[in-house]
């Protein structure tokens, strides 16, 4: 559970296990207390120590958010510590929260360890009532302002506090646009907004069932509860599960005093950005929004102007504004993301985080930083990622191709992406749900957009920047995104947007947006591989002096990565083409060739009539034919792997797959029958599909079962295995084969092959003269070959673990069935953060890794240890294969660099790196 219950009980019966602070002052954390004091609060403190310009407040830790997520009740002390630290703010401020003649106000915001833009709920100008509107009115100098915030407030509170629908509040809003004839809020002067609050407060009387509350205490006490209840709402444990954050860290809450940036011309708010989130390019980046609370910038409701646009309207607070940028991307050592306020000329700063960026952002910034000599290189791999790899070898749309461009906005979140335009996030999941690749299209998005916004492959918006939801959410998932297409004229409830021209895109029709360039197009537009893909493939020199600016920063950090791992990255491949493009990949030799993968096709038939043999002949002659298509078979793979070990599974299918359909065998046969033709050939194949037949096949004969039920079949594989290493040999390379009996659960399976394979290679060695040095090991599959490795090691030189079938077997369902039956579900509930497919299970399967390792090097010190499942390809498993000592992973040719990457992290890893 999220806290311990004994202590959770404490809290509430006043009991004390040991005495527990909830409640600090900015001016009493730092950047490493985020598990205490959430990101927010932790970075607030740390600008506040660095003597910034940080508004006073204080901060409600995440163990006070566990012990009311664990009890469903605050604990008893928060009361008193929240009063407590409120009066000290008051009397550091002169003012009271909420009174009437000079009001206290209030920001109420969330801030978890990781950042979740906009997932969780933020309420501003705290304190405002109807006895105290016009005190600030008065205090401010300016009653457009006073009526302004307390619509906010009303707005803000209603929906995210008392659950009204926030639609009726915008409704209302446009309402008063119309009857004014204003384009922008701003167009709306003091009596507009007054009648605005009558009617927000008469639509939180009916929608609520209660009137909004004017003790501003309560205001605060309701806010603080609705933070923390924000932590589990759908869409926050949505995102924590697309970005794998944990579910038990809770929020802390921030309460910080107000500063205003709607006070007039003079005033506004802005997100700044060190570098560009985007690009990763030095210079200035960022939106700023005149006359404006924070929330009007993130939300994207009114369009931003360029932060380089800040000079020119107030150079002091511009300037002000770089310096302090400066300090903090010297002081973290990383891009920053940034809010900021400036009340009446006055600068202040709201927030720091290090702030999300693309992929091609992250790698161009590790290697800038070391360039300035901030970070080493090995804190730079800590600053990229796998999954941010693999999105750089996406392919990119082709600039020569012929493509009607619709419109352009804001180039957020690069890529090429293509689909239907779709104009709600509900449309998006349901059209996705069939297989429908989509683009969300909308005018802004919102947290309630989440789950759309993951189910889509890019994001168009009409409105907002850089800084906008659309835009972080965007690139923290690695969603293209385009934002601020302002030409485009989107229309939600018709479900169509309008291009310039006057031309339409109807839901449905197909739109192509690219996130490096802002561009929008109709229809569909070719793609070319990533000049990423095209540097692993060693068509693109990174050292020419036209090489591409991020194909260089990849190489960097590629070559840092390949200096410090200890893992060996191998490839699964079963050809010479996909083991030519491995070892350009940079593989190390292949860790699993699938063998059975060669039977198919022209050769499936002679596996079947080999299976089906009736006596020894008939076995014999499958065998002889089958013999030199295998052993050309390797004579190709040794080729392309000159040098490079190469592991050869013996064949390992499911005997169903080999064999006719039942079924439709069965028809045949009848058919044939009723027909009055010769059925004594139809009834034999029948009679042996039958005897074979088996209700599982997946734990039936296959594996080394079928290698010791059909005589010959293990020995004709070795034998072209050994005779093709031999051919290689005389023709002046350097074979190195190693042969993998699959599915072992019991040492004695494994020594009677042995035994035979051993054999063979002696007769192959004494009639060819070459020396042939073939090791032969064992997938570990199933969890008695784990438990009983130490027993196993006495005949295998080598273990590959096959985590696909490990997994299966551990957890006892079938990959093919239930990903597509409960799957969704499980992880919907929460039972699975990721899927067991994807990631290691490592509190079962990888503990069942980590005891084969263990007692496997127990009995045979110098035993290899590799992985080849698809685990060997998944950043985070890469990781535990590290930690556990493995000597090798294995996966795809595609995912060997991201392989390569993330064993180089896994060896540069510290506790102090953490860059979600």
């Amino acid at each position: 559970m999220l806290v311990n219950k004994d202590r959770s009980e404490a809290h509430q019966s006043g009991a004390s296990v040991e005495k527990v602070k909830f409640v600090y002052d900015f001016t009493e954390g730092n950047k490493d207390l985020k598990d205490l004091l959430g990101g927010k609060g932790a970075n607030l403190a740390e600008m506040t120590n660095l003597g910034l310009p940080v508004p006073p407040g204080f901060t409600i830790t995440t163990e006070a958010c566990k012990v009311y997520l664990e009890s469903g009740r605050e604990p008893v002390a928060l009361r008193d510590e929240v009063s407590a630290h409120l009066d000290t703010l008051e009397r550091r401020m002169g003012k009271k929260l909420g009174q009437a003649d000079n009001p206290l106000l209030v920001s109420v915001r969330s801030g978890a360890k990781f950042s979740m833009p906009g997932m969780m709920d933020t309420v501003l100008n705290i304190g405002l009532s109807d006895a105290s509107v016009e005190g600030l009115a008065q205090q401010a100098g300016n009653e457009r302002f006073a009526w302004d915030s307390y619509r906010r407030l009303i707005q803000m509170f209603g929906k995210t506090v008392l659950g009204v629908e926030g639609d009726l509040f915008e409704e209302a809003l446009d309402e008063a646009k119309e009857a004014k004839g204003a384009t922008v809020d701003t167009d709306l002067d003091a009596d507009d907004l007054r009648q605005l609050v009558a009617r927000f407060k008469e639509i939180v009387r009916t929608e609520a069932g209660r009137d909004f509350p004017q003790d501003p205490r309560e205001q605060m006490d309701l806010a603080i509860k609705a933070v923390f209840d924000s932590w589990n709402t759908d869409r926050a444990k949505l995102y924590r599960r697309q970005e794998r954050i944990p579910g038990d860290l809770g929020t802390a809450v921030n309460v910080c005093s107000m500063v205003f940036g709607n006070l007039g011309d003079d005033s506004g708010t802005g997100v700044a950005f060190t570098r560009d989130p985007a690009s990763g390019h030095q210079g200035v980046y960022g939106d700023y929004l005149q006359n404006a609370q924070g929330e009007d910038v993130v939300a994207g409701i009114r369009n931003t102007v360029a932060l380089c646009e800040l000079e020119s309207i107030d150079k002091t607070s511009y300037d002000q504004l770089m310096e302090i940028m400066e300090t903090l991307e010297n002081h973290y050592k990383d891009l920053c993301d940034i809010e900021f306020t400036i009340e009446r000329g006055k600068l202040w700063m709201l927030q720091t985080r290090v702030g999300k960026r693309t992929a091609g952002a992250a790698f161009r910034i590790a290697t800038q930083l070391v360039d300035q000599g901030l970070i080493d290189e090995a804190e730079a791999l800590q600053r990229v990622t796998g999954a941010q790899l693999a999105q750089l070898m996406f392919p990119r749309f082709d600039t020569d191709a012929k493509a009607e461009q619709a419109g352009k906005g804001i180039a957020a979140s690069p890529g090429a992406a293509v689909g239907r335009a779709v104009f709600s996030s509900k449309a998006a999941v349901e059209w996705a749900a069939r297989g429908e690749k989509v683009i969300l299209v909308r005018r802004e998005t919102n947290p309630d957009d989440l789950d759309g916004m993951i189910a889509a492959e890019g994001i168009l918006t009409s409105r907002g920047g850089k800084t906008s939801h659309a835009a972080v959410v965007a690139r923290g998932m690695g969603k293209t995104c385009v934002c601020g297409a302002e030409e485009l004229e989107v229309d939600v409830k018709a479900r169509r947007m309008t291009v310039p021209g006057g031309g339409v895109v109807a839901e449905g029709d197909v739109i192509s947006i690219d996130g490096s360039t802002g561009k929008v197009y109709l229809g569909e537009v070719p793609v070319v591989p990533s000049p990423v893909v095209e540097y692993f493939e060693g068509k693109a020199d990174p050292a020419a002096e036209d090489a591409d600016e991020l194909v260089k920063a990849v190489h960097r950090v590629m070559t840092f990565a390949d200096g410090e791992r200890r893992l060996k990255v191998r490839a699964n491949a079963d050809n010479a083409e996909d083991a030519a493009r491995a070892r350009r990949f940079g593989a190390q030799g292949i860790g699993l060739c699938r063998t059975e993968h060669m039977f198919l096709g022209d050769r499936r038939e002679l596996v079947e009539r080999l299976i089906l043999a009736e006596n020894k002949q008939e076995q014999e002659e499958a065998l002889e034919q089958l013999l030199p298509l295998q052993k050309g078979d390797f004579v190709e793979l040794f080729e392309a792997m000159d040098g490079l070990p190469v592991t050869v599974r013996l064949i390992d299918p499911p005997l169903h797959e080999f064999l006719p359909d039942l079924t439709e065998l069965s028809v045949k046969a009848a058919v044939a029958e009723a027909r009055g033709e010769d059925v004594s050939e139809s009834q034999r194949l029948l009679h042996c599909v039958q005897r074979l037949h088996e209700q599982n096949p997946m734990l039936g004969l296959r594996g080394v079962r079928l290698g010791l039920v059909i005589p010959g079949l293990f020995i004709m594989q070795v034998r072209a295995i050994a005779e093709a290493a031999a051919e290689r040999r005389a023709a002046g390379g350097d074979p190195h084969a190693e042969i993998m009996i699959p599915l072992v659960g019991t040492v004695q399976e494994l020594e009677i092959v042995r035994e035979e394979a051993e054999q063979v290679i002696r007769e192959v060695q004494q009639a060819s003269g070459a020396e042939l040095d073939i090791a032969i090991g064992t997938m570990i599959e199933l969890p008695r070959a784990a438990v009983t490795a130490g027993q196993i090691a006495e005949a295998a030189e080598f273990f590959s673990f096959g985590t696909n079938d490990l997994t299966q077997t551990t957890w006892g369902f079938s990959r093919d069935d239930v990903e597509a039956s409960f799957f969704s579900q499980y992880l919907e509930k929460g039972i699975f953060g990721v899927s067991p497919f994807e990631t290691i299970d490592r509190d079962g399967v990888g503990e069942l890794v980590r005891m084969g390792a263990e007692r496997g090097r127990a009995t045979r010190p110098g035993i290899k240890l590799g992985v080849c499942g698809e685990h060997g390809g998944d950043p985070d498993s890469v990781h535990f294969f590290h930690e556990v000592g493995l000597d090798y992973v294995s996966c795809s040719p595609f995912r060997i660099p991201v392989a390569r990457l993330e064993a180089g992290r896994a060896a540069t890893e510290s506790e102090g790196s953490d860059f979600r």
